[in-house]
């Protein structure tokens, strides 16, 4: 079956959703052990979540790069996924979606989170031909995310390693079976209408 040429693929229950993002050790050992985003973690500033485990495999160089050795995955209530794409605005200016530009810019000033549609990636982080959802949340939604939406934190650095010592070996049957199973996210195609750019 093709993929669609922007979609959301995710690992996902009936009530949450995966996303990843990588941290230095002094704030993603915390939230591991507690749960939840420690204090430290800046509720003010930008964050982008990534439902892709390759998306962001690519991001951080499989937990290599500094500031980025811990790789979690953060489980989030569905609710707050959703909110979010609903309040979301695109972080560039498409015709189409937009009335013009300065309408985008208005938008995308008060929208509390924003949406990159960046290539996925192979097991070799080589550009695949379709587009992965990245999701900046700021403001109102970075909070929530931190304090509400967030169910569980898990370590997954270990599995990074261990895919990616796969793949170097030449082992990608073994490698690709270690992947999480991320499926197309369920939404209408109307739902996502002011993200499609």
């Amino acid at each position: 079956m093709e993929e669609p040429q922007r979609g959301i693929r995710a690992a996902y229950t009936d009530s949450t959703v995966t996303v990843y993002q990588a941290y230095s050790p002094v704030i993603g050992l915390p939230a591991v052990r507690e749960g939840r985003f420690p204090a430290l973690w800046k509720r003010d500033r930008m964050t982008w979540i990534k439902p892709s485990f390759l998306w962001m495999m690519y991001r951080c160089g499989w937990g290599a790069k500094e500031g980025q050795e811990v790789v979690l995955a953060v489980e989030i209530s569905r609710d707050g996924f959703d909110w979010a794409l609903r309040n979301a605005c695109l972080s560039s200016y498409a015709r189409g979606v937009h009335a013009d530009r300065a309408a985008w810019q208005r938008q995308l000033k008060r929208a509390p989170a924003r949406v990159q549609w960046d290539p996925e990636r192979d097991l070799h982080l080589q550009p695949l031909p379709y587009r992965s959802l990245q999701l900046g949340l700021s403001g109102e939604a970075a909070r929530r995310y931190a304090d509400e939406w967030t169910v569980a934190v898990r370590d997954v650095t270990p599995l990074a390693h261990e895919i990616q010592a796969l793949v170097r070996s030449g082992a990608l049957d073994s490698a690709n079976r270690l992947l999480p199973q991320e499926h197309a996210y369920p939404v209408e195609d109307a739902f996502l209408a002011h993200l499609r750019g």
